[in-house]
Parts: C-alpha cells; structure tokens; sequence
C-alpha cells in the first residue's frame, strides 16, 4: 500500500482501527520518494508498504513498454481476445489449461483460486491439456474468464458478495470442512483437489472430469506449495535447499516431525 507522510496508509479495501500515521511506517521499502511543488516549494513523501516483500519497485522510461509490464498477457476485464484468437492461443499449447490461465504472459492477473473458478463454470479438468479441448470447451473458458473477473471486480474483491454456486465459497480446508456446494440436480457436489503446475487445484469431480489429454508423468509439485492454496510468490532456489536440509538433517536423526512451516517462515528471505 502506499502513504503519504501526515496521512493513514491506503488500504485495498478497509483501513483497520490499527492503522497508524507514524513516520517513518512500518514495512516500508529501503527508500521514501520526495515529490517536489515546483509552486509552493513544498515537499510531500510518499513510501510504499509491503509487509509480505513481495513488491519490487521499478524506476522505468516507458513503463508500458519495458518489462515486466511489456510482457503481460490480455487484461480479462480491459482487453479481452476475441473467441478466434483466443482459440488460437490456447490450441497451439500443449501445458495443462490450469497451467496456461496461471501463466501472466497469457493473461495478466488470473491467479491461482481465479483459475479454478473459471474451469469449474466452463466444466473443463485442470490436468486437460490444451491441445485436447473441443471448439465448445474453449468458447466456455473464453466465456467463463470474463465473467468470473468482472463478476469478482464489480464487488471490488469483496469475496462475502460472491455468489453462492460460486466454488470459491466451498473449496477451502481440503476436506476438512463442510461445505454445501450442489450439483444441477440438486445433489451434494464431490469437490476434489489435485496438483498442477505446482499448485493446489479445486475441482468437482461431476462436473470436471476427465476426458482425456491429461499426462500422468506431470512433474511433482514443489515442496513449498504442495498443500496450500496460498497465492503466495514462490520460495526462492535457495530457500528450497534449506526446507531439503531441514528435512534431512531431521531424517538422519529419526525424528519424525510434520514440514517446518514456521521454521521456513522465519528463514524465508522473500523479495
């Protein structure tokens, strides 16, 4: 988030009673941009928030058309393809469609729980393989995108407005919870997760099922994101070789512990 000295932060959609105007603020980058009144004379500072550093902060000639932006893929809401060249762009891969709609250079801002609610109303598998979509299952994801964003943007992410057929509503806890999501017919819906493109995907078993174009020898998922549903960036390379030493060195000892989650956290050194 971003604040202006004197001010509370700007939050996304509700600024907390805990929100303080303290100067410098807390998780700030490593610098405060001072921007100058040429009239007045006056200094006004701005930082940018990230308690999660996640965030990069660029300084670009033309941001448009450097990267990252340059290579993002359409806006779903802004810049939608038309069904022909959407078609195109999906036929001619050959990755899991899961994996496709996560890839940003196809489509800038579909994340991982967006992903699943697109191919949960267009009734497509996640493992489906691009390739072996019919001309009818892609005219629903072309459908299914636009829908599922707009529908998300209109109630500004406020996810206690989305519908309630929505999956989004009953995928979380991976079983653990109960949860009323129903079929057409009337019948309790089978929603079942798998791994792809190292992410955790929701699906319902009647409605998304296999037809084929699916290849069994996916490769495993990473250990940082094997059972969670978490839009979190990925653990660098480094970071990986310690949640693997971790577990060795726990190994040779005989200990039998769960994944060091919180051990992770600590050592995490995100961006």
């Amino acid at each position: 988030m971003l604040q202006v000295k004197g001010q509370l932060p700007t939050y996304y959609r509700k600024t907390p009673k805990t929100a303080s105007s303290d100067w410098p603020p807390r998780f700030m980058k490593a610098f405060i941009l001072h921007l100058k009144n040429e009239a007045t004379g006056g200094i006004s500072e701005l930082a940018f928030l990230d308690a999660r550093r996640l965030g990069r902060i660029r300084l670009c000639a033309s941001p448009l058309t450097e990267p990252p932006i340059s290579t993002l893929g359409f806006d779903p809401i802004l810049s939608m393809p038309v069904l022909t060249d959407f078609q195109t762009a999906v036929l001619r891969r050959s990755c899991p469609i899961k994996a496709l709609l996560l890839d940003q250079s196809f489509s800038a801002g579909v994340g991982n729980w967006v992903a699943d609610e697109i191919l949960y109303h267009a009734g497509v598998h996640p493992e489906r393989r691009c390739n072996t979509l019919a001309p009818f299952e892609v005219q629903k994801l072309h459908e299914q995108t636009q829908y599922v964003c707009k529908t998300a943007v209109a109630v500004n992410a406020d996810d206690t407005k989305f519908p309630e057929n929505w999956l989004f509503k009953h995928r979380w806890g991976k079983g653990k919870k109960k949860h009323t999501l129903l079929l057409p017919s009337g019948e309790p819906a089978t929603i079942k997760w798998v791994t792809v493109g190292g992410r955790t995907s929701a699906y319902v078993a009647e409605l998304q099922q296999v037809t084929g174009g699916i290849n069994e020898s996916e490769d495993p998922p990473s250990v940082n994101q094997s059972d969670s549903d978490s839009d979190l960036t990925p653990l660098e390379e480094e970071e990986e070789i310690t949640i693997v030493a971790i577990k060795a060195k726990r190994t040779r000892k005989n200990v039998v512990t769960a994944t060091p989650s919180k051990r992770v956290t600590k050592r995490s050194k995100f961006f």
